[in-house]
């Protein structure tokens, strides 16, 4: 099969309002309790910043196929990550999207020329959704292969640091907040 690929929309996470309702409690408890009042609390976002365990381990970190050969879409696979940021702006967070299929001895295998290369997909400050759609011409054999996506995530310092790094193979039942075809798609193999 041979691939074409395309970049779709990156978003943000939102922080949802228990968490900033949570957050800004104890902001106030640490100003109340604290000696020396606002002095004593963190003074940068690097002092809460999670750790690379912490990020590996987020309930943030996921990929998903959010297109699978759409009626508006053929022989597309699109795929969606969801990273953590680790609270550093000057950090930077990187994507590679890629596709597998199930080979004649019945392993994944990666497909050939399908990867995205390293998508920039924002800074650490919070957690980043990304994903890149592939247009694939299928063979003239008949038949339907399986596919899975995966999503190798990058977390980099100074842009010369890897902080973090690990691949993740595309599953269901995600939280896609754009790109999905249809709205709220997710699944972790596709048929073509």
């Amino acid at each position: 099969m041979a691939a074409v690929w395309r970049p779709r929309a990156l978003a943000r996470l939102a922080p949802a309002p228990v968490a900033l309702a949570v957050v800004a409690a104890l902001v106030i408890l640490a100003l109340c309790v604290a000696p020396g009042g606002a002095s004593a609390a963190p003074t940068s976002p690097q002092a809460g910043s999670p750790t690379v365990h912490q990020l590996l381990r987020s309930r943030e970190l996921w990929a998903t196929i959010d297109i699978c050969n759409a009626p508006d879409q053929p022989n597309t696979v699109g795929i969606r990550g969801s990273m953590p940021g680790d609270g550093k702006t000057a950090d930077k967070m990187y994507m590679e999207f890629g596709l597998e299929y199930i080979d004649a001895v019945n392993q994944w295998a990666p497909l050939p020329s399908s990867s995205s290369g390293w998508v920039l997909v924002g800074s650490g400050s919070g957690a980043r959704q990304g994903g890149w759609s592939f247009t694939l011409k299928p063979p003239n054999s008949r038949g339907k292969f399986t596919l899975r996506g995966t999503v190798t995530f990058r977390w980099m310092r100074g842009g010369t640091r890897q902080l973090a790094r690990t691949t993740l193979p595309t599953t269901s039942g995600r939280k896609v907040l754009a790109g999905a075809d249809p709205a709220g798609f997710s699944a972790g193999r596709c048929e073509l």
